[in-house]
């Protein structure tokens, strides 16, 4: 959908400040906009967070709902939907993960869990095809430690085990998050074929990042990390 192009009240253009008119000061509807909109960004998975920043706490100010507290029913309503759109948009656009699944959404890619294991994407649940069998072993540990803990035996040695499986994991996690900002580097300067193939690669690692963080966290609870 297409953001509104001027104020409803006063009818001066909006062209960068989609929630908040700059002459009347009146807030907008803000349905339609999505969170690059909201900070007026152009998409991108490189954001410049201290003026993104900057930006969320001068427009929270200005769309905070006690500003509206003597509006009209309709303009309230408004100041919270843009509220909540803005700390929504936030939350999203200042972490690098969340911003890169929230573009590649926008660009048409299905990500997340809600995703896993459907359709073209069902072999996503399965241990990437280069960590079978360390998976296979780590899985193994898991139960063994867990059935230690249950029976109240010590094995340093499982644990020690454990530890440097975690590490080992949390190392191929940080070579995931380095691809990823190289693809997003190539998607930003490259031509449509390029943003495509770009997009793809992110999307198959944005996949194994999942899996990855997923096997951290299952090695932290059996540690009480």
């Amino acid at each position: 959908m297409s953001v509104a192009s001027t104020c409803w009240s006063c009818g001066i253009p909006l062209d960068n400040s989609p929630l908040l008119c700059p002459n009347c000061g009146k807030v907008q509807l803000s349905a339609g906009i999505d969170y690059y909109q909201a900070f007026t960004l152009q998409r991108s998975f490189a954001v410049d967070t201290a003026a993104l920043e900057r930006e969320f706490h001068r427009l929270s100010r200005r769309l905070h709902p006690d500003r509206f507290a003597r509006a009209t029913p309709q303009e309230q309503k408004w100041s919270l939907a843009a509220i909540a759109l803005l700390n929504d948009a936030y939350r999203t656009l200042r972490d690098p993960i969340q911003r890169t699944e929230y573009l590649l959404k926008l660009e048409g890619f299905e990500i997340g869990e809600e995703f896993a294991g459907k359709n073209k994407t069902a072999e996503r649940r399965q241990p990437p095809a280069d960590l079978l069998e360390e998976v296979f072993e780590l899985n193994m540990q898991l139960e063994e430690m867990r059935v230690n803990q249950k029976m109240g035996e010590d094995d340093p040695a499982l644990q020690a085990d454990l530890t440097a499986a975690r590490g080992k994991f949390e190392s191929l996690l940080a070579e995931v998050d380095t691809g990823l900002a190289a693809s997003g580097n190539t998607w930003n300067s490259g031509d449509q074929p390029i943003r495509e193939k770009a997009a793809k690669d992110m999307a198959v690692l944005l996949d194994r990042r999942r899996y990855l963080r997923n096997l951290v966290r299952d090695v932290n609870q059996v540690l009480g990390a």
